[in-house]
């Protein structure tokens, strides 16, 4: 990044400004909402008033850890929502059901950690060696048979929890929570459970990513 281009205190201190404009619009938005709520009605006004502003904030915050992050090589403690790189919410006013999306990338580090602990699990439960002995026996020694073992065997929260026993490091994540006109039904969407992801029926989206962190640090060495 030339010289020319470097932001200034003052507009790390404008930014600063915006997010705190930005925080006051958020939470009026949100009492207007709850003040309403005792009216026996869904106010569509209010809450698009409330996603309005949450991408708001979500944007004004996202300008001001980048600029702070250039500015003094800080950054804020704060996970930023997916903000503006997701479309206007124009799904139902008053949701009847939901679902929740969430995708974790994993890259494996420790190969022979994860064979390990794979082959522990089929050790410990003969009952599951019986029903599938083929990938009990390959368990230590395949890595897709022991990623499929430890899946198997243990949810995926908590594989978010004790990956590194598991010898994997974590990459990025996401998780949206999408609105939906009424429950699906039972078995419906299995054959192709993302392909009907509708950003612009997301209500809330979280990111988690270690370029929040560092920043593009490679691009500004190049430059």
């Amino acid at each position: 990044m030339s010289d020319a281009e470097q932001p200034t205190a003052a507009d790390v201190r404008a930014a600063a400004e915006a997010v705190k404009a930005a925080l006051d619009r958020h939470l009026e938005a949100v009492e207007r909402r709850a003040e309403g709520a005792g009216k026996d009605a869904g106010d569509g006004d209010s809450d698009g008033a409330v996603y309005s502003a949450f991408d708001e904030l979500a944007a004004a915050g996202e300008a001001y850890d980048e600029l702070l992050y250039e500015t003094y090589d800080e950054v804020t403690p704060f996970e930023i929502p997916g903000g503006d790189s997701m479309p206007a919410y124009k799904g139902p006013e008053v949701p009847s059901a939901l679902s929740v999306l969430i995708r974790r990338d994993y890259t494996v580090v420790h190969p022979q950690r994860l064979l390990s602990q794979a082959q522990r699990v089929t050790d410990l439960d003969p009952d599951s060696a019986d029903e599938d002995t083929a990938a009990a026996t390959s368990a230590g020694s395949s890595v897709p048979a022991a990623l499929g073992v430890l899946f198997g065997e243990y949810e995926a929260d908590e594989i978010a929890t004790r990956h590194k026993e598991f010898g994997l490091e974590e990459g990025d994540s996401t998780l949206w929570v999408a609105a939906a006109e009424e429950p699906a039904e039972p078995g419906e969407w299995l054959t192709a459970p993302f392909e009907q992801a509708d950003p612009e029926r997301v209500i809330c989206r979280f990111d988690v990513s270690s370029v929040f962190d560092e920043a593009d640090i490679e691009l500004d060495d190049e430059e």
